[in-house]
């Protein structure tokens, strides 16, 4: 009896443990197939839900004294779901609570997968209700309206709620119902894919109203229409009359009479009122396109300045409800706003910023760091080229950033929900289609186009449109297979010899011949220091460009980036005899590097004081990290952390151990890998095939050092170091381990993130474990990859590690001492993200230009969550918003300092007065702390290449262009 009641017991237990587990990609892939063919979705039963709690049968109401609300219920399964993968499908507003469906604490999971349901429901057919939709009383469209407007009234009282989160809530405007209206952009667009998809001939006039929305586009699909008639189905002609019913709605002209009358009802600010004066008095004279869009833009930019100042949800909802339907109107005229001149260009873009303020895709202080650059025109006849770039550059950072906003509210969302329904990913392009960025894209490429051709830039990257979008970033050229990646880049498996378009790299990329990716990233990344330094061309695009050449992946293709930023993209057949010579093997083989052993000191077996190295032992006793961060030890003993080393020695005394299975050590084994290899090349076997073997090699490496046994007097050395410099024992302490190796301090190769870095380990077992994976990290493909093309000798890499204590740092980042982009030495690039590990791994930074008088906004932050350090040990994630910037003006004025410190310090250290750092370090309470420095390292030979130059340009960049140029 007790046997089975035991049995009875687990086997309870082991299936509540399975109804926890998360459901797989797969699963839900099959599920949400189940409830598109199922009549009632993901729904039930249909239920009475009265107001004191009971829940009752469809013919079985509330009493007549109680109020209740008829909607269905969920399927088990779709219940499954939101509890093991918070997912949420087939939403019926009336059945939650404000603070259920805000859902807060998930970064607001539960509000953004509404929206996404709406969007794939409008593309694909009612999505999970692909049949449901037509479930009778599954929800009631008068409740779900009453609810959304009391959800807006409730967190429109929300002062911080409304500032932080002002483009996501005007963005749930449009989705949730709340007052009646719908979504009439995105319902067009879905519609018009859809036709397009049962009617090829239709695709010319859908990316027509996806791409250059304008009133005309009625005319476009009645004549359509009449060619087609005769070809079409009944259904077909309903679709097409409800497009254009949407498309009508749409395009209805701007109700003056009932917008001033909804205006004198509000309670609103002066400027607020003063602006809405101005656009009726203008809309009620037949304006321009250019009138009204400025003045629209001034009504956005008011609401926007002052909504805080608005008091009462239910006076906040109706405000913003009227900027969206004037957003609306804005992105109809813009179409209609013809620019002929420079001058006219630049007006345009200008109010377009304004417009992207008011709408919410930038922020505050954000416009006001690039005001002054957008405004050089105002009183000038003429610009100079370089003054022309400048604004160029600026008004091209709008429109990345004002893509990145909608990324940053609903990447994470997406992704989640493209693993098992790829269609989610377009949710993003729809949005930023649908916003501002479209037409403010248009208008700067109208402008990069001129400034292209004044500056004689000119890109030939294939036969895409809209070129003058891509602009390098390091210099360099290649050839290989052209991969374009058009969505998640984590499970793509790269290979070297590819060139990769990417929307966004992984941040363990292995190396590749070339790379290219959407707007520039974060300038000071592993991923752009590693190519920087390496010669492998990295180039900026657009969304766009990147769809353009879809069509050309999988092709052999030559690509190379000029010193000046210009780039070249071309198939193989088209490349000239000079570009052919370019990849004969002596031209290959130029850029070999050996890593210096005749120095390191492998004598020394005790774990040593960081206080006791300075930058003269970087790699002989130890790495970079440790022996430069040791000298600012001494400089700076207040910024600095106390460290252990274990050094180079330690590491090589435990490879003599016996290697199991094998009948030799670790250090033999290693030896024998690559003498193999290089046999292997002698014999005129494949690249392929060596890199296959060494990696198996390696890879079985890699394994047994995870499972080497530690000497019990380095682990005894070990617990001893902690109490004599952290001051407590191991286990108490939370610290870093961070791979320090003899390869990352050569004045031609970085190793920049190759290897591993642990963070806030605490667990003495964790810690003792730590070690080994450190070491073994120097063995894994990755690391391997990156190095193998350009070490001589890669079997001499030693890794040793250094152990700081944790600082959990309110924010963090990178300093390079020098201008990356401007190439001035006297210059500092600056990147920093929220939390602990800012910067490093691409996040998008907080990127900063800071010269000796300046400090310019290269590009704001769109990293939406980061990571803390407690001090239990581990990370513990977090999310952000965007409304204020990160460093402030005394975290600017310490960055200057610290730098000007470094450069006087590090002199006597390197034959190269001019050698640039790169530094990390981060701020807590606004105190600054050092982590680590390294030698900036950029690739000569890439900057020296004559090729390269022969294709840079040779302009004069102070000469003056008149502002009546004609476009």
């Amino acid at each position: 009896m007790k046997n089975t009641f035991l049995f009875c017991f687990i086997l309870l237990l082991f299936s509540a443990t399975l109804m926890a587990q998360k459901m797989s990609p797969e699963q839900i892939k099959e599920q949400v197939s189940i409830y598109k063919n199922d009549i009632r979705g993901p729904y039930h039963r249909i239920k009475w839900f009265c107001e004191d709690g009971t829940i009752r049968e469809p013919k079985d109401p509330c009493p007549d004294n109680v109020e209740g609300i008829q909607h269905a219920t969920f399927k088990e399964s779709a219940l499954k779901l939101r509890e093991t993968n918070h997912l949420f499908f087939g939403e019926i507003l009336a059945s939650n609570t404000i603070p259920e469906f805000l859902d807060e604490a998930n970064n607001y999971s539960r509000l953004k997968q509404y929206q996404i349901n709406k969007y794939l429901a409008s593309i694909d057919d009612g999505w999970v209700l692909r049949k449901g939709q037509f479930y009778r009383g599954a929800l009631q469209s008068e409740d779900e309206e009453a609810w959304g407007k009391t959800f807006f009234e409730t967190i429109l009282r929300d002062d911080q709620l409304v500032q932080s989160k002002y483009y996501l809530i005007r963005q749930a405007l449009k989705d949730i119902p709340h007052n009646g209206d719908d979504n009439l952009a995105q319902t067009m667009r879905s519609q018009s894919k859809l036709l397009s998809e049962a009617i090829p001939k239709f695709m010319d006039a859908r990316i027509k109203i996806h791409g250059q929305p304008e009133a005309s586009d009625i005319i476009m699909v009645k004549n359509f229409l009449k060619t087609t008639n005769a070809k079409i189905s009944e259904a077909q002609q309903k679709d097409f009359n409800a497009l254009l019913q949407t498309m009508e709605q749409f395009y209805a002209p701007l109700d003056i009479i009932a917008l001033e009358k909804e205006i004198k009802a509000l309670r609103l600010t002066p400027d607020i009122n003063t602006s809405f004066e101005t656009l009726i008095e203008t809309a009620k004279q037949d304006p321009t396109s250019e009138q009204l869009i400025a003045d629209i833009a001034n009504v956005l930019y008011n609401i926007r300045q002052d909504i805080l100042a608005v008091k009462g949800g239910s006076t906040r909802l109706k405000l913003l409800d009227v900027s969206n339907q004037l957003e609306n109107k804005l992105l109809i005229e813009t179409q209609n706003w013809n620019t002929e001149t420079l001058s006219e260009n630049l007006h345009k873009i200008k109010t377009l910023a304004c417009v992207s303020l008011g709408t919410g895709l930038i922020e505050t202080w954000e416009y006001s760091a690039i005001e002054k650059q957008l405004n050089q025109h105002d009183l000038a006849d003429h610009l100079s080229i370089d003054q022309l770039n400048d604004i160029l550059i600026s008004a091209r950072s709008i429109v990345e950033w004002s893509a990145a906003t909608t990324k940053a509210n609903y990447q994470d969302v997406v992704d989640t929900y493209t693993t098992f329904e790829p269609l989610a990913y377009g949710f993003i392009d729809d949005r930023v289609r649908s916003s501002i960025a479209l037409s403010m894209g248009n208008a700067v490429s109208h402008l990069g186009v001129l400034v292209a051709k004044l500056s004689n830039i000119e890109n030939k990257v294939m036969s895409i449109d809209n070129q003058s979008a891509i602009r390098g970033l390091n210099p360099g050229y290649a050839f290989g297979k052209l991969v374009v990646i058009d969505g998640n880049p984590d499970e793509v498996e790269v290979n070297t010899n590819n060139i990769y378009i990417f929307e966004k790299p992984p941040s363990d990329l292995k190396p590749v011949a070339g790379i290219m990716t959407v707007s520039e990233g974060n300038l000071v990344s592993h991923v752009q220091l590693l190519a920087r330094n390496l010669g492998i061309p990295n180039a900026a695009l657009s969304y766009d460009n990147l769809k353009d050449l879809k069509s050309f992946d999988g092709q052999e293709v030559f690509y190379a980036v000029s010193n000046k930023g210009n780039v070249i993209l071309k198939a193989k057949k088209d490349m000239s005899k000079t570009e052919q010579a370019l990849f004969s093997k002596q031209e290959r083989t130029k850029n070999v590097i050996e890593v210096p052993t005749k120095d390191i000191r492998l004598d020394v077996n005790t774990v040593v004081n960081m206080r006791e190295v300075d930058a003269s032992d970087s790699g002989k006793l130890c790495g970079p990290k440790a022996a430069n961060l040791g000298e600012l030890k001494k400089q700076f003993p207040e910024q600095v952390v106390e460290g252990l080393i274990i050094p180079f020695g330690i590491f090589r005394s435990h490879m003599n151990k016996e290697m199991p299975n094998q009948n030799k050590s670790y250090w033999t084994y290693l030896n024998d890998t690559f003498k193999e290899a290089n046999a292997m090349k002698s014999q005129g076997q494949s690249e392929e095939n060596i890199e296959a073997f060494q990696l198996k090699a390696l890879d079985k490496l890699h394994k047994a050092i995870l499972e080497i046994p530690l000497d019990e007097s380095f682990v005894s050395d070990l617990r001893q170091q902690f109490k004599s410099v952290f001051k407590n024992s191991i286990g108490n302490v939370p610290v870093f381990l961070r791979s320090d190796t003899n390869m990352e301090d050569l004045k031609e190769f970085t190793g920049a993130g190759l290897n591993l870095t642990l963070f806030n380990i605490k667990d003495e077992d964790k810690i003792i474990e730590g070690v080994k994976h450190v070491w073994a990290s120097a063995y894994t493909e990755r690391s391997f990859k990156w190095r193998q093309k350009y070490l001589s000798n890669p079997e001499n890499v030693f890794p040793s590690i250094l152990i700081i204590p944790s600082v959990d740092v309110d924010y963090s980042g990178v300093m390079i001492t020098k201008g990356i982009n401007s190439g001035n030495d006297n210059d500092l690039t600056v990147a920093f993200s929220r939390g602990a590990g800012g910067a490093v791994d691409g996040q998008m930074a907080e990127t900063r230009l800071i010269t000796t008088k300046d400090n310019l906004l290269l590009a704001p932050a769109r990293q939406p969550e980061y990571i803390r350090l407690p001090v239990t040990g581990g990370t513990k994630k977090y999310y952000t918003s965007f409304e204020r910037p990160i460093l402030n003006e005394k975290n600017i004025k310490d960055i200057r300092q610290l730098a000007i410190k470094i450069r006087q310090l590090m002199a006597g250290h390197s034959d190269n007065k001019n050698q640039a750092y790169d530094v990390e370090f981060g701020f807590k309470d606004d105190k600054l702390w050092l982590f680590q420095i390294r030698p900036f390292v950029e690739n000569k030979q890439a900057k020296s290449s004559e090729y390269l130059a022969s294709i840079s340009t040779k302009t004069d960049t102070n000469q003056l262009i008149s502002l009546n140029t004609k476009l």
